[in-house]
């Protein structure tokens, strides 16, 4: 199984950018999809982002398409996610999420990463 461990997080201002990372150990992204999701206080957890390493297809939610990007590394078996013109109502936990391709269920989490937007 996929351990997952996010990093990056930090308290930014309003417009302002921030880079998470996602180290995954126990194997390589190939046969997997990752994901970002994140939980703001009082609300559902959301998904934000996916890629499938299998076949390069990514997702992203309305309300951070076009300003967050989701990318990986391989050789460092990591996964980022690049997000730009933060706003206050993206303050939230951030988890990493790993799946096998094909297969509906997130089986593996990460701990979060707090991200606090600051107008």
């Amino acid at each position: 199984q996929v351990q997952l461990v996010e990093s990056g997080g930090g308290l930014v201002q309003a417009g302002g950018s921030l880079r998470l990372s996602c180290a995954a150990s126990g194997r390589t992204f190939t046969g997997y999809a990752m994901g970002w999701f994140r939980q703001a206080p009082g609300k559902e957890r959301e998904l934000v982002a996916r890629v499938d390493w299998t076949t390069g297809s990514q997702y992203y939610s309305r309300p951070v398409r076009g300003r967050f990007t989701i990318s990986g590394d391989n050789a460092k078996n990591t996964m980022y996610l690049q997000m730009n013109s933060l706003k206050p109502e993206d303050t939230a936990v951030y988890y990493c999420a790993a799946r096998p391709s094909g297969v509906n269920v997130w089986i593996s989490w990460g701990q979060g990463t707090q991200v606090t937007v600051s107008s």
